[in-house]
C-alpha cells in the first residue's frame, strides 16, 4: 500500500465493486427491458441491438480516451464523470422514450459513460494505492461487473416488475449520481499524487506514450489476448449462450439460472484469480486461464439436451471468465509502468471491446450459416488456445517498470 493514501485502500476497493456493478446494472438494462420495449414502444429486436451495439463502439472507441485522461487528472474525476455520463444517459431517455433519444441517450452518452467509468480505470488506480495484494484488491475491486450481473440486475428487474421500466432506469440512474458524490468526495488526492498528474501533463506527450506501446512486445501480446478475450466472453457467451440454450431445447428460466450461476462463479473466479497472481508466474497463471476457458467450448459443444452438461460449462466457464482481468492489469502495471498504465488498460480494454463485437457478429453469422453454434464454438476454442499460447511467450517481472 502507498503511503501517500488517506484513507482504508480497503474502503476504495469495495466502492469500486459498489461502482461497478452500478454501472453494470446500466449496460444490462436493455436487454431487460427489451420485451417491454417491443410492447410497450413498439421497438423491434434489431433496433434495440442497434443501440447495444453503438454503445460498444462507443467503449471501444473512448476507453483509451479515457485511460488516457486518468493518467493526466487521476481515476476520481474520470470515475465521477463516468458516472454521470452514464446516470445523463439513462434520464434522457427515460423522459422522452423516443427512438432516436435511445440511441443517443443509451448509445452514445451512456457508451462514453460505460468507456469512463470501467474495469480499466478501477484496476489503474488500485494499482496505484497498492504495493502488496493488488492483485487480490484488483480482483475483488473489478468483481462488482459480475456482481452487477446477478446481484443488482435482479433488482433492476423486481423494480421493473412492480413499478414501471422508466423508474426501473430511474433509480439506477440515482445510484449512480449517489456514487459519483461518494467518490468525488472519499478519494481526495494527495499532494504526491496532484504532483504527479502535473509532472505527466508537463513531461509525458501523447504521441511519446502512444510509440513506447506500440514498440512494446508486452503490450502487443496483453492487447492482442484480451481482443481475444472479448471474443470469448462478450462476445461468444454474453451475446449467444441464452440463444444457443434455447436452441438446445432448453426453457427460458431454467437457462437464465445456470447464466446467474456462470456470473456467480465468476465472482469466486475473479477473488482467486486475484489472491493467485500476487503469489505465482502472472503469465503462466494468465495463459492456463485462457488455455482452461478454452476447453469449456469443447463442454459447451456436447450439452445437447443434458442439463448436467449445461450446469459443468457454467462451472468451468465461470472460473475463467473474468479471472483474466488481475493478471493482465497487474502485468501492465508492472512491465509498461504506472505513469502511463491509464492508456495502456484503455488501449486493451478497447481491444477487449472490439473482440466482443466480433464475436458478437460472427456468432450470429455463423448461426445464419450453417444454422448450429458449432463453428462458433470451436472458433472460440482456437483463439482462446491461440490467446494463451502468446501469453506463454511473455517472462515474469514483477518489478520491470513499476517506477517508470
Amino acid at each position: 500500500m502507498t503511503s501517500h493514501s488517506r484513507i482504508n485502500p480497503w474502503i476504495v476497493v469495495w466502492l469500486f465493486f459498489l461502482t461497478l456493478a452500478v454501472v453494470m446494472s446500466a449496460r444490462q438494462s436493455v436487454s431487460i427491458m427489451t420485451a417491454e420495449w417491443t410492447e410497450s414502444l413498439g421497438w423491434s429486436k434489431t433496433f434495440i441491438g442497434t443501440g447495444q451495439a453503438v454503445a460498444l463502439i462507443m467503449v471501444a472507441i473512448f476507453s483509451p480516451v479515457a485511460g488516457n485522461l486518468a493518467d493526466r487528472f487521476g481515476a476520481r474525476a474520470m470515475l465521477t464523470a463516468g458516472l454521470v455520463i452514464v446516470a445523463t444517459g439513462l434520464l434522457i431517455f427515460t423522459a422522452w422514450p423516443i427512438a432516436g433519444l435511445y440511441v443517443a441517450g443509451y448509445g452514445l452518452v451512456g457508451g462514453v459513460g460505460f468507456a469512463t467509468a470501467n474495469m480499466h480505470l478501477t484496476s489503474t488506480a488500485l494499482a496505484k494505492i497498492f504495493d502488496e495484494n493488488r492483485g487480490l484488491a484488483t480482483g475483488i475491486g473489478n468483481s462488482g461487473a459480475t456482481a452487477g450481473q446477478f446481484i443488482t440486475v435482479p433488482l433492476l428487474t423486481a423494480g421493473l416488475a412492480f413499478f414501471s421500466w422508466r423508474i426501473a432506469l430511474v433509480m439506477v440512474a440515482m445510484a449512480c449520481l449517489a456514487l459519483a458524490a461518494v467518490i468525488w468526495t472519499v478519494l481526495k488526492p494527495s499532494r504526491e499524487d496532484i504532483e504527479h498528474q502535473k509532472k505527466v501533463i508537463a513531461t509525458e506527450p501523447l504521441g511519446d506514450r502512444l510509440k513506447f506501446l506500440l514498440r512494446s512486445p508486452t503490450f502487443h501480446i496483453l492487447y492482442w489476448s484480451f481482443f481475444i478475450c472479448g471474443i470469448t466472453t462478450t462476445g461468444a457467451i454474453e451475446t449467444h449462450f441464452l440463444p444457443y440454450a434455447a436452441f438446445c431445447g432448453f426453457p427460458p428460466v431454467p437457462a437464465s439460472g445456470v447464466y446467474g450461476l456462470t456470473m456467480a462463479i465468476n465472482l469466486g473466479g475473479m477473488f482467486l484469480s486475484g489472491y493467485l497472481t500476487d503469489r505465482v508466474n502472472r503469465p503462466l497463471l494468465l495463459g492456463t486461464i485462457y488455455i482452461v476457458r478454452s476447453f469449456s467450448f469443447i463442454v459447451l459443444m456436447y450439452v445437447g439436451t443434458s442439463y448436467e452438461m449445461l450446469l459443468l460449462f457454467a462451472v468451468v466457464y465461470g472460473v475463467f471468465d473474468y479471472s483474466t482481468v488481475p493478471p493482465t492489469a497487474s502485468l501492465a502495471a508492472s512491465h509498461l509502468g504506472l505513469k502511463i498504465m491509464g492508456l495502456a488498460m484503455g488501449l486493451i480494454s478497447g481491444g477487449h471491446a472490439l473482440g466482443g463485437a466480433l464475436g458478437a457478429f460472427l456468432g450470429g453469422y455463423l448461426f445464419d450459416l450453417f444454422a448450429r453454434y458449432t463453428e462458433m464454438w470451436w472458433f472460440a476454442f482456437a483463439t482462446a488456445v491461440v490467446a494463451g499460447l502468446m501469453v506463454y511467450a511473455m517472462r515474469e517481472n514483477r518489478e520491470g517498470a513499476l517506477a517508470t
